[in-house]
C-alpha cells in the first residue's frame, strides 16, 4: 500500500465481541499510531450495550489496556485515538437502529457523508449476517447502485455459512447488496507472514520451483494443532465442529497455496484463479473411500465442557488424505491433521521429497533413505527448514539427517504486520489478494460437505488430552491414492 488511504469510516457490528476487543481495536490503534490511516478516519461501533459515545470510548480504552497493553506505548496518544470512536445502540436484526446509524455516519462525516467511504466489518455470529446485510440495504447503505463516488466495502468473518447451501444463500444475499469486488471474506491465516511467503518461496527460488511436482515430491503434510480445547465455546463448537471450524478455511487455503500453479501475473484475480483451480481439482470423498481417507476424533472430556451435549458426537480432531487430480499432483497425497487438545500448538507444512533411485549411504550399509524435506513453520515459530542427509563423522559411509533453518525473527529486525493489520489495510486499499473469492469458498464447502456426508453417523474415536489424536488416525497413511 502506498501512502495514506482516502478518508473513510469503519463500522464494526458487534463492537463488544471478543474479536473486536482482542484483535480489531488494538490493530486499528496501531495502524493509527504508525501513520497508516488518513487524517479524517472514524470508527463507529454498533451493538446493544447501551453505550454513549463517551462510555464506548472508555470501554475500548479499558479493554485494550487489559487485553493488549503492549500495543499502547503512549496513553495520551491512545486517548486521541479514542476521540475518533463513536457508538450506535441497535438490535442488529431490527431495521430501526440502521436509521440511527445512517444519521451518525452523516453527523461524523459532515454534509457529504452519504457519499463518503464506508467499510463495514461483521464481528458477529454468522447467523446475524443476513439480517445485517438486509438492514444496510433498507437504510440506503448498501454498495449496489449507490448514486455517489464514495466506496462501500464489507468484511465478513468466518465461518461463512455452515455448509454449501447456506454459503450459497449468504453469497446470494450479499451480492444483492454489494458487488463481488466489494465483498471481503476474511481468513486471518492468509494475512500471516509465513503464509504470504509460501508463494515467494516457491516461485522465486530456482532450486525449488522445478522440483515442486509429482516427479520429485512424495507427499505433503499439513498440521494445524492446538494444545488447548474449545475454551468455553461449547455452543459454537456443537454447531461447527473441527471440519467446519478449521479444515474448510485455514486447512484448504494452506493446501491451495502449496499446490497452486504460478499465476500469470501478480494480481488478486490471477492468484485467486490458481487457488480456485486447485480446490476444484481436489477429489471429493464418498462412502467407499472415506474410511481409508478420513478419521475423526473427540478429545476425552469434551462432553463435560460447558454448552456441550453429554452424548455429543461432534469432532474435535480430523486426519484427512486429500488427492489433487491434476497434471502436477496426480498420485501425490496431501495429508492434513487438525485438532484441539493435541500435543502442542503448531501449524506447519512438511513437503517430503522422493528418495534417489539408488542409495548407497543408508544406516549401516542398508538402502534406507533420509528423505529431503522442506518444513514451513506458520506458528508459533515462523520458519523455513530444510532437512537433508549428510555423512556421519567416522569411517562408515552412512548418513544422518540434519537441518538448515531460517527464522523470521532472527533474520529481520523489523517486525512484520500482524494478520489483522495487513488485512484491514488491504480492505481499505481495495486489495483482495488475501481474501477468499466466492468460487473458492463454495468449492471448499463442497469438499467438507463430502467428508461429512461420507462419514454421517460415524462416532468420533476418542483420544487423550495432549496426545496427537486417536490411534486410528494412522490408517490414512496406509491407503494407496
Amino acid at each position: 500500500m502506498s501512502g495514506r488511504p482516502d478518508n473513510f469510516t469503519i463500522v464494526i457490528f458487534g463492537a463488544g465481541s471478543d474479536l473486536a476487543t482482542r484483535k480489531l481495536f488494538p490493530s486499528i490503534y496501531q495502524l493509527f499510531r504508525w501513520g497508516h490511516l488518513p487524517e479524517e478516519w472514524r470508527l463507529i461501533g454498533v451493538g446493544r450495550a447501551g453505550h454513549t459515545h463517551e462510555r464506548f470510548r472508555r470501554y475500548v480504552f479499558d479493554r485494550v489496556m487489559e487485553l493488549s497493553p503492549d500495543s499502547v506505548d503512549d496513553r495520551q496518544h491512545f486517548e486521541r485515538f479514542c476521540e475518533r470512536l463513536f457508538y450506535v445502540n441497535a438490535e442488529l436484526d431490527r431495521p430501526e437502529g440502521y436509521t440511527v446509524l445512517h444519521g451518525e455516519i452523516m453527523r461524523t462525516r459532515g454534509a457529504e457523508a452519504g457519499c463518503g467511504n464506508l467499510l463495514f466489518y461483521l464481528s458477529t455470529p454468522p447467523s446475524l449476517a443476513p439480517a445485517i446485510v438486509g438492514n444496510l440495504v433498507l437504510a440506503g447503505l448498501g454498495g449496489r447502485g449507490q448514486a455517489c463516488p464514495g466506496w462501500r466495502k464489507i468484511i465478513v468473518e468466518k465461518p461463512f455459512g455452515h455448509d454449501l447451501q447456506s454459503a450459497r444463500e449468504l453469497n446470494s444475499l450479499l451480492e444483492e447488496a454489494f458487488d463481488e469486488h466489494q465483498i471481503y471474506r476474511i481468513d486471518h491465516y492468509l494475512g500471516k507472514e509465513p503464509v504470504q511467503n509460501i508463494m515467494v518461496f516457491r516461485f522465486s527460488n530456482g532450486m525449488f520451483e522445478p522440483l515442486w511436482n509429482r516427479q520429485y515430491i512424495a507427499q505433503v503434510q499439513i498440521t494445524i494443532a492446538e494444545e488447548f480445547g474449545i475454551r468455553g465455546r461449547g455452543a459454537y463448537y456443537e454447531e461447527a465442529g473441527l471440519l467446519r471450524d478449521i479444515v474448510q478455511n485455514h486447512g484448504l487455503q494452506l493446501l491451495a497455496a502449496v499446490a497452486m500453479e504460478p499465476p500469470v501475473e501478480l494480481s488478486p484475480d490471477a492468484i485467486r484463479d490458481e487457488k480456485s483451480k486447485v480446490l476444484r481439482s481436489i477429489r471429493l470423498f464418498d462412502r467407499e473411500t472415506a474410511h481409508g481417507s478420513a478419521v475423526l476424533g473427540q478429545y476425552d472430556g469434551y462432553r463435560e465442557e460447558k454448552g456441550v451435549a453429554q452424548d455429543s458426537n461432534v469432532e474435535t480432531f480430523a486426519s484427512l488424505r486429500f488427492m489433487v487430480d491434476n497434471w502436477r499432483w496426480s498420485g501425490v497425497p496431501f495429508f492434513m491433521k487438525a485438532g484441539k487438545s493435541l500435543g502442542r500448538t503448531v501449524t506447519e507444512i512438511v513437503i517430503t521429497f522422493r528418495c534417489p533411485p539408488q542409495n548407497f549411504y543408508g544406516e549401516r550399509g542398508t538402502a534406507a533413505c533420509t528423505p529431503n524435506q522442506v518444513i514451513l513453520g506458520i506458528q508459533p515459530e515462523e520458519t523455513v527448514a530444510i532437512r537433508f542427509g549428510t555423512k556421519r563423522p567416522g569411517e562408515e559411509m552412512v548418513t544422518d539427517p540434519v537441518f538448515m533453518k531460517f527464522d523470521y525473527h532472527e533474520s529481520f529486525a523489523e517486525e512484520g504486520l500482524t494478520p489483522y493489520h495487513r488485512l484491514l489495510l488491504d480492505a481499505v486499499d481495495g486489495n483482495q489478494m488475501n481474501f477468499i473469492r466466492r468460487d473458492s469458498l463454495e468449492r471448499s464447502w463442497s469438499i467438507v460437505d463430502s467428508i461429512r456426508e461420507s462419514l454421517a453417523g460415524t462416532i468420533p474415536d476418542s483420544y487423550p488430552v495432549h496426545s496427537w489424536g486417536p490411534d486410528s488416525a494412522g490408517r490414512i497413511y496406509e491407503t494407496p491414492g
